[in-house]
């Protein structure tokens, strides 16, 4: 007996061909959305842990910087004590600076030369006076520049030739001079002072106060 198959074979072949592939499609499509959200989730995860890890350092970074501006803060008071005690020092060392300045203006005036008049204001000190020519003048600076450790940078302003009357009413030539120089602190002139030099400082002047304006008339050494 023969049979025949009057039904349509190979559309019922081609609808389960469609179907296999329909499934196959959906679970690939399952599986990878199961993969990607397994990838989504782990890097959520990894995001989350980074975060949480930014926020703390966040908090470190906050406390140390706190730390810093208190360290900052304590260094601003160290420099400032460190300046009061180093302006202190300074004025102690300083109070014989106005002994100083005369002993050893007197000690290197030349033969010939009077200061008329002596202005300090801080460390600098202009010097009005006449000497007998130009090359006590010249004198003078060396000394000033060269002799003592108490005076430093001496600097010649002004030098004007002039006239005055002897008392046997003669007239005698002489140079008006301004000279400034700066006035050595006691640290600095004690460090490259002799020991020998050191030791010339009077006892009764060791309270005298910062002298910021003298007018005097010291006559030449004879």
């Amino acid at each position: 007996m023969i049979l025949i198959n009057l039904l349509p074979h190979r559309e019922a072949a081609r609808k389960r061909r469609r179907d296999a592939f329909n499934v196959a499609l959906v679970a690939s499509a399952l599986l990878g959305g199961l993969v990607a959200g397994a990838i989504y989730l782990w890097y959520q995860s990894e995001i989350s842990d980074q975060q949480g890890s930014n926020r703390i350092l966040s908090v470190e970074i906050a406390k140390l910087e706190g730390q810093i501006k208190e360290i900052g803060g304590l260094e601003s008071e160290i420099a400032a004590l460190k300046a009061r005690q180093q302006a202190v020092e300074d004025l102690q060392s300083d109070r014989n600076l106005p002994v100083h300045l005369l002993t050893e203006l007197v000690r290197q005036l030349p033969d010939g030369v009077f200061i008329a008049k002596m202005v300090q204001l801080d460390q600098s000190v202009t010097l009005n006076g006449t000497a007998q020519s130009n090359e006590r003048v010249s004198e003078l600076l060396r000394n000033l520049g060269n002799n003592t450790p108490w005076f430093s940078k001496p600097e010649l302003v002004e030098i004007v030739a002039a006239s005055i009357t002897l008392p046997t009413k003669e007239q005698k030539r002489v140079s008006n001079f301004v000279i400034k120089v700066r006035l050595v602190r006691a640290v600095e002139a004690e460090k490259a002072a002799a020991p020998a030099a050191t030791a010339l400082v009077p006892a009764a002047a060791v309270s005298s106060p910062a002298v910021s304006k003298v007018t005097a008339l010291a006559p030449a050494k004879k």
